[in-house]
């Protein structure tokens, strides 16, 4: 099983970068992709990046492409998600996910990028002031 632990949201005004972290604990065997997600209230969670663990293959949202870069730290066992050019339609929580390489745990799925992520992290908090 993997746990994940999101880090590095905050304020930021328009036109600003940020960068998001995610530690992941558990065998690397253990998961297919890693990504990360958000989501608004009222709405349902959304990819906006994965990456696979096997050949570091990056998949965005058209959202966010060009302005968002996903990385994978294998020696840290940590991905980021390099955020710049923010806009207020950015503002979300975002969480970080896997997709199970084993039986999927009784929890919400997303199906992104050819994936089923189904673990998650607590998700932190992205805000783009306007």
């Amino acid at each position: 099983q993997v746990q994940l632990v999101e880090s590095g949201g905050a304020l930021v005004d328009i036109g600003g970068s940020l960068r998001l972290s995610c530690a992941i604990s558990g065998a690397a065997s253990a998961y297919y992709a890693v990504g990360w997600f958000r989501q608004v209230p009222g709405k349902e969670r959304a990819g906006v990046s994965c990456i696979s663990v096997r050949d570091d293959n990056p998949f965005y949202a058209d959202s966010v492409l060009g302005r968002f870069t996903i990385s994978r730290d294998d020696t840290e066992n940590t991905i980021y998600l390099q955020m710049n050019n923010l806009r207020p339609e950015d503002t979300a929580v975002y969480y970080c996910g896997a997709a199970p390489s084993g039986p999927l745990p009784n929890t919400e799925y997303v199906d992104f990028g050819g994936w089923i992520f189904a673990s998650w992290g607590q998700g932190t908090q992205v805000t783009v002031s306007a």
